[in-house]
Parts: C-alpha cells; sequence; structure tokens
C-alpha cells in the first residue's frame, strides 16, 4: 500500500510553525489555524516571512520530512533535510554516467523526448478541445514542428546539438501558448516566456507552478535514493539541483502548464490579482498564490493509468514512480527509462 504524501505550503506572512505532539500546528498571531498530522506529510514549504520552531526543525528530518524555506515570490533560501536515502552503489552509478558525456547524453534524450512530446499533446488536446476558438493552421505548423523534432532526436547522439533541438521545441510551443489562452484574453497576454523576473500574469503564474513543481521533483528524488544536484540534460551548476530540473521536463506542459491555463480559461483567477513592482516584475498577491496552491494539491489528486507499470495512480504518486524508474534504469536493472507520455 502507498501513502499519499501531501506537501504542506505556508504562504500566510508571520505564520508561526510548531510541533504539538504527532502534529505541526501552524499559528497566525494568537490563532491556530491548522493542526497537520506529521505522518501525512511529506515536505512542507515556507513563503516568505515564516518562523519554524526548534522542535519542528528537529522532529521533521527524523520522520523523513524536509522543510524548505523560500522567499514570498518563491526564490529557494534553504532546505532542512534528513539523512539521505538509498545506498552509495546507486548514486557512484549516477554519478559515472553524468561524469561521461556519451552516457549523459543517452539518459538525456528520454528527457527531452518526453518533454516533446508531452508538449505536442497539449496542443493537439487545444485543437480538439478550442477547435472554434483557437487558429488552428498556427497550432498546427507548432505541432508539425515539434514531431519533426522527436524524430531528429532519433538519430541525434551530441548533448549540446540536442539541447538545441529542445531549445527549438520550446521556443516553437511557447510561440503558440497565447491560442491556448482562449478567456480573459486582455488581462492574461503572451508574447513569450520570460522570468527572473516574470513580466506578465501568465508568466508570473507559469514561474510559481514550476517552483513547486521542481520542489516536488526533488523529494521524488530523495526518497528513491538518487542525488538531485547531478542532473544529465541539465549540468552541474552551484545552487542547482539538475536532476530535479531533469526530471520536471516531462511534466511541465501537461501538467504545469494546463492547470495555469485552465485557472485563466475556467475564471478561477483574475488580473486584479497580480501586482507590478518598482522593478516591472509581476507578482500575485495573497489570494491568487492560494488558489494556485489549491488547484496545484487538487490536481496531484488525479489518476492516470501508467501503461509501463500497468496502474493507476495519483499524479502525486507517479512523481515518485519516475523517479524510482529513473533509478532502476541508472542501476541497471531497466534497459532504458520509460518517460511518461501523456494521452
Amino acid at each position: 500500500m502507498q501513502r499519499f504524501l501531501n506537501t504542506l505550503y505556508v504562504t500566510t506572512q508571520k505564520s508561526y510553525l510548531h510541533k504539538k505532539g504527532e502534529a505541526v500546528e501552524i499559528i497566525v498571531g494568537d490563532e491556530i489555524k491548522a493542526r497537520i498530522p506529521l505522518i501525512t506529510l511529506d515536505s512542507i514549504v515556507c513563503f516568505g516571512n515564516i518562523s519554524v520552531s526548534p522542535f519542528l526543525l528537529g522532529a521533521c528530518p527524523e520522520k523523513n520530512i524536509t522543510i524548505s524555506m523560500l522567499s514570498e515570490t518563491g526564490k529557494f533560501l534553504a532546505r532542512v533535510q534528513g539523512p539521505v536515502a538509498g545506498n552509495v552503489l546507486l548514486r557512484k552509478a549516477q554519478y559515472r554516467i553524468s561524469d561521461d558525456k556519451t552516457l549523459s547524453t543517452k539518459v538525456a534524450k528520454y528527457f527531452i523526448t518526453g518533454k516533446i512530446a508531452n508538449q505536442k499533446t497539449v496542443l493537439q488536446r487545444a485543437i480538439r478541445d478550442h477547435a472554434d476558438k483557437i487558429d488552428g493552421i498556427k497550432v498546427k505548423k507548432a505541432i508539425a514542428v515539434l514531431s519533426g523534432n522527436i524524430t531528429k532526436i532519433e538519430k541525434e547522439h551530441d548533448l549540446d546539438k540536442l539541447r538545441g533541438i529542445e531549445g527549438d521545441s520550446a521556443e516553437t510551443y511557447f510561440s503558440v501558448f497565447d491560442e491556448l489562452i482562449v478567456s480573459q484574453k486582455e488581462s492574461f497576454v503572451f508574447s513569450g516566456r520570460n522570468r527572473r523576473p516574470p513580466l506578465d500574469n501568465v508568466n508570473a503564474m507559469l514561474s510559481y507552478v514550476y517552483t513547486l513543481l521542481y520542489h516536488d521533483m526533488i523529494s521524488a528524488l530523495e526518497c528513491s535514493g538518487l542525488d538531485p544536484a547531478v542532473g544529465f540534460l541539465h549540468r552541474d551548476r552551484p545552487g542547482r539541483l539538475s536532476l530535479a530540473l531533469d526530471l520536471m521536463e516531462e511534466f511541465r506542459s501537461f501538467f504545469a502548464d494546463r492547470l495555469v491555463l485552465s485557472l485563466i480559461n475556467r475564471n478561477e483567477i483574475f488580473s486584479r490579482q497580480f501586482e507590478t513592482s518598482a522593478s516591472n516584475a509581476v507578482v500575485m498577491n495573497d489570494d491568487a498564490r492560494k488558489t494556485l496552491i489549491t488547484a496545484y494539491q487538487k490536481k496531484k489528486e488525479v489518476v492516470v493509468n501508467h501503461p509501463y507499470v500497468e496502474k493507476k495512480m495519483h499524479l502525486a504518486i507517479l512523481f515518485h514512480t519516475q523517479a524510482r524508474l529513473l533509478a532502476r534504469f541508472i542501476r541497471g536493472d531497466i534497459d532504458g527509462y520509460p518517460v511518461y507520455i501523456w494521452k
């Protein structure tokens, strides 16, 4: 039996978290806002000015609960976690593959193929669901480019050229992303991907949900015994957990991007919930962040069928399943990494 583990996101400023028996209690001012059993949690993510008691900081790692501290806008600050999971042989195998450019290229091809295939399906779904509201010809041209790039990946063995194909695919996909916004078009205009900082409402949402997904990937990899910092497509860089970025590639479009599109198209989030700072960065207010986090958690409860393991599972469990399959591939237990292709 698999435990359905959850992440506790704390966004209310000046909240205080402390251990109350075998639960985490959240206090704002003099009011107890929530009390959540520790056994139900996989991780705690705190945004902004959040205080955590020393006793909770000590108890969480013992129960394999990771605490992440982020700025209010989602910039990573620090993590508290327990002992490294898994065995040293798995990680040594991971490091050997990462240090070998040929082997790294082989692994990177799986991530890129999954990413582009899922981008393609998102666009195909848009044509099916909103044929009368989008420029179908324009979107079909983008789909054709993505299909061609998948074919190119199969024949390519140079990592830098693979990254070039991945970059071209991302540019093609996002060039028609605005077509997928069929409601509130004047308030949610997308003219291209931008970040650090995001310069429009849509990019602000995308960056925020990518941050949430990134932290779920870290947790999944840590539970599988892999080192989240050592990747294959994304190379080593201080402060960057490259394997977490690798693993999230297959989930970006069908999980994160569609979540953002759904909130906009279903009128569940509004332009008045966004603010522009003096540096022209667009940020969401507390209401928008809570709406997005609630929708994110709800989407993790969606059940999908995994064709490789032949089981139905929640998307939250899918994250961990993919991390375990990646670990099996790195150990040599299976011949390839069965990237999840959304249908």
